[in-house]
């Protein structure tokens, strides 16, 4: 099995900063795509941004120019830099992992979630 355990999430004034990580253990062969999303209450899930394994990024036009994601592969970890953090994005933040597990068997992992909250 494979789990995604987040952390760094919490509590910060407009205009702060806080940095998420995410690892990823398990049996694990590769990893393609790894990400964040965010969910706010009441609202959809939303793409935050993601890396593939290339370490090609894409964002959210409402986090561009303010997050920063980056990955080790060797460590089979992602990383959300977050600065400029607005109370637009409270919100509980979710690690995603495409994954190919040592059975060759590719599957698609969330971790259980680390709230972000910015205070006005």
């Amino acid at each position: 099995q494979v789990q995604l355990v987040e952390s760094g999430g919490g509590l910060v004034q407009a205009g702060g900063s806080l940095r998420l990580s995410c690892a990823a253990s398990g049996s694990i062969r590769s990893i393609n795509t790894m990400g964040w999303y965010r969910q706010a209450p009441g609202k959809p899930r939303e793409l935050v941004a993601v890396i593939t394994s290339a370490g090609t990024t894409n964002y959210a036009d409402s986090v561009k120019g303010r997050f920063s994601i980056s990955r080790d592969n060797a460590k089979n970890t992602v990383l959300l830099q977050m600065n400029s953090l607005k109370p637009e994005d409270t919100a509980v933040y979710y690690c995603n992992a495409d994954v190919v597990r040592m059975t060759g068997i590719r599957s698609n992992y969330w971790g259980q979630g680390t709230q972000v909250t910015v205070s006005s």
